[in-house]
């Protein structure tokens, strides 16, 4: 049976939040001894500036944090299943991976050039254009990884 372009969306989605915290973690602890700070301050969007502040682990900033990007990169995950879904369905790793690469390149695009500041993740005040590269890239491979395995069990198209 085959899987709506919402469910793979959630396995995709999934996928890139956790790859991409991931990323947040280890380039956090570089550049700021803190592994739990750039998802603290995603959840500026609940707590203000005060987000970015927090550098430990916390109920209150990381929990909030971790879910806000956890639904951002599930929105990705769905433009990137509904509008590219028939390129996905061939199974071909390359290609996938080039098509994860152009969506986190327009939710990168989107978040600095299109959203305004006080809407932004949060995490670009903590880690350096560098490590966002790595984030964003921990944003595709997470696409990619959850597209293949969302389609694991269809025959290539």
């Amino acid at each position: 049976m085959e899987n709506s372009a919402l469910q793979r969306a959630l396995i995709s989605g999934a996928a890139s939040s956790i790859v991409s915290t991931a990323a947040l973690a280890l380039t956090g602890k570089k550049e700021t001894g803190s592994a739990f700070g750039p998802t603290n301050a995603v959840s500026h969007y609940v707590h203000g500036k005060k987000a970015s502040r927090r550098q430990g682990f916390s109920l209150r900033y990381t929990i909030p944090g971790y879910l806000i990007h956890h639904a951002s990169a599930t929105f990705w995950g769905f433009i990137f299943e509904n509008t590219l879904g028939r390129v996905l369905d061939k199974k071909s790793p390359v290609t996938t991976l080039v098509a994860a690469t152009a969506t986190s390149a327009m939710a990168a695009f989107t978040d600095y050039q299109l959203t305004p500041k006080r809407l932004q993740p949060g995490y670009e005040r903590k880690l350096s254009k560098k490590s966002l590269t790595v984030v964003y890239g921990g944003v595709a491979l997470g696409l990619a990884l959850g597209a293949l395995l969302a389609r694991k069990d269809q025959p290539p198209k």
